[in-house]
């Protein structure tokens, strides 16, 4: 039976936004670069960058648009080089999360991006998953990898991308599409999605960003998409907006990656109440935070400050983001029954 959020004081829910335990979706683990370890696996690898130093590499970090975000985006991940490079950002990031009381971590990553450069996918996949389980044995945090294909390139490319990764096909769970929206609808990657089906991996793409209502249309009925990564142009159709709550297909929503991007310059005019309202399995996350100004809980925290959201929406995100996550049944119940002890310990 449905469960009643207990009476929480409006002076407490920040804290228990921080505290409790929740899932994160939406993690682009190359986003997570802070220009500290820009520059230290900079100097690791012998690489010069064109900043001086780590002040104006921040200044740096300041977008009008996806595509400004994403040419930075790129120069930052060449400090990547070797398989202690992307262990090491991984369990970073894997630690921070931790702190934040993320239980679950559902993690992309863009294997292009590297081996663009000469760096193997053996490199990226071992690297990144030995953090992965590091962090599980050290700090109690569950993960997995979701390979992403990078949308501004051909499906011939993403192919040869998939083919790369097999040997290490129980290394990732899932895959899924990003990189520039615009121009790049989902249609123009159905057979490598129909593929990735047919080999059993799980199924998101990023849609209705900046694209329109269309592309999170095509993402579900093309691709056949188990969730939709953003998603916050869909209150702009409404019939869209009921199919969404109705198959219950998950939304990971990144408020500040929207208002850093211009999506939503004001964060006060988000549509996430909106998605809540209409039912949507919508969930909070922080997309690429080492650019956009904060890991998860400043997502809730400014989110739930500039909109209104209460208690009872903290609880539904919470438990949203259990259920939209590809770990198993036991593990979700688990970690929704801690949450449900988290909101009664914060009850007034």
């Amino acid at each position: 039976m449905p469960w009643t959020v207990p009476p929480i004081a409006a002076e407490r829910l920040p804290a228990l936004l921080a505290a409790m335990p929740k899932a994160e979706l939406h993690l682009h683990i190359e986003g997570t670069l802070e220009p500290e370890m820009i520059f230290a696996l900079a100097a690791r690898n012998g690489i010069t960058l064109p900043y001086p130093d780590i002040a104006a590499l921040r200044r740096a970090y300041a977008f009008g648009k996806l595509q400004d975000f994403l040419d930075l985006y790129y120069q930052g991940a060449g400090v990547l080089r070797t398989e202690q490079d992307f262990h090491d950002l991984a369990h970073a990031y894997l630690r921070r999360a931790a702190a934040e009381n993320v239980v679950r971590a559902e993690i992309f990553f863009d294997p292009q991006t590297h081996t663009a450069r000469g760096v193997s996918m053996e490199t990226v996949i071992r690297g990144l998953r030995r953090a992965c389980a590091d962090a599980e044995r050290e700090l109690g945090i569950s993960s997995a990898l979701i390979l992403c294909f990078l949308r501004h390139l051909s499906e011939r490319e993403a192919f040869e991308t998939l083919e790369a990764a097999l040997p290490w096909r129980d290394q990732f769970i899932g895959v899924g599409l990003d990189s520039s929206e615009l121009g790049h609808p989902p249609e123009k990657f159905a057979r490598v999605f129909a593929r990735c089906r047919q080999l059993g991996l799980h199924v998101v793409a990023h849609a209705g960003e900046e694209g329109p209502p269309d592309y999170i249309r095509g993402a579900l009925d093309v691709l056949q998409v188990e969730r939709i990564d953003h998603g916050v142009q869909a209150v702009h159709d409404a019939a869209l907006l009921q199919r969404l709550a109705r198959e219950r297909i998950p939304l990971t929503v990144c408020p500040l990656s929207n208002q850093k991007l211009q999506v939503f310059p004001d964060l006060a005019q988000h549509s996430l109440p909106r998605l809540l309202e209409a039912g949507v399995v919508a969930t909070v996350n922080s997309d690429d935070p080492a650019y956009f100004g904060g890991y998860v809980n400043a997502n809730f925290q400014q989110v739930f400050a500039a909109t209104g959201l209460g208690a009872a929406q903290a609880w539904q995100l919470a438990a949203n983001s259990f259920e939209a996550s590809f770990a198993p049944p036991a593990d979700r119940q688990r970690w929704l029954d801690q949450a449900r002890a988290c909101f009664e310990q914060y009850a007034a």
